[in-house]
This record gives C-alpha cells, structure tokens and sequence, in this order.
C-alpha cells in the first residue's frame, strides 16, 4: 500500500471534487492529532517547541515542503508553538494533497 508520504501533490482545479466525508474519516486516521474543523474545511494540527528557533526552523521546513509540493497551509507562529491547517482553496474544502501534505509536515518531527 502506498503511503501518504511517498505520493505527491496534484494539481487542483475548480473541477475537482472535495473529498466526502467518509474519504476525509479514512485519511484522517492517517495523520495522527490531526483534527478535522469541518466549519472551515480544513484539517489542522498544533507542533509545540522549546523556544523560537525551533519553531522558526520547522516553520521554514513546512514552507519548504509546501514550495515542493505546490500546496501551501495556513500557519500561526508564535514562540514556541506552530498551528498548520490545510484546506484546498480551489474546491473549498478538502483534498488527498492535504493530506499529503499534513503526513510529510508530521514526517519532519
């Protein structure tokens, strides 16, 4: 079985589909703490650290896999914490590639 890691980001459009809910439910088992805002679209996970430069050095890695990846989340960075949330602007809700993505940003802990 291909994991989510070893898949790459497909280009998105405003006719590709959102993922249904019970596609969301099984890809989210794969993303451990990760959790579902279904208000927003969006999957979202909290990354705690002991202070500024860590948070700074997984912030930047998060935004190199976005760059590589052609998918980019929303972050809040403060000191020693980083929430990343991922959603599909393109379909308003969500797609495998945030799922992709949020399995490589775990990937770097």
């Amino acid at each position: 079985m291909e994991t989510l890691t070893s898949k790459t980001c497909q280009v998105c459009e405003g006719g590709t589909p959102a993922l249904s809910s019970e596609e969301v439910d099984k890809l989210l088992k794969q993303v451990q703490g990760w959790t579902l805002n279904g208000a927003e679209n969006m999957i979202s996970k909290t990354f705690q650290f002991k202070g500024y430069g860590k948070t700074m050095a997984f912030t930047n890695a998060v935004a190199w896999i976005a760059n590589q990846e052609g998918h980019h989340p929303d972050m809040e960075v403060s000191y020693n914490r980083c929430t990343v949330n991922f959603t599909t602007h393109a379909v308003d809700g969500l797609t495998e590639n945030d799922f992709i993505c949020a399995a490589k940003v775990d990937a770097l802990i």
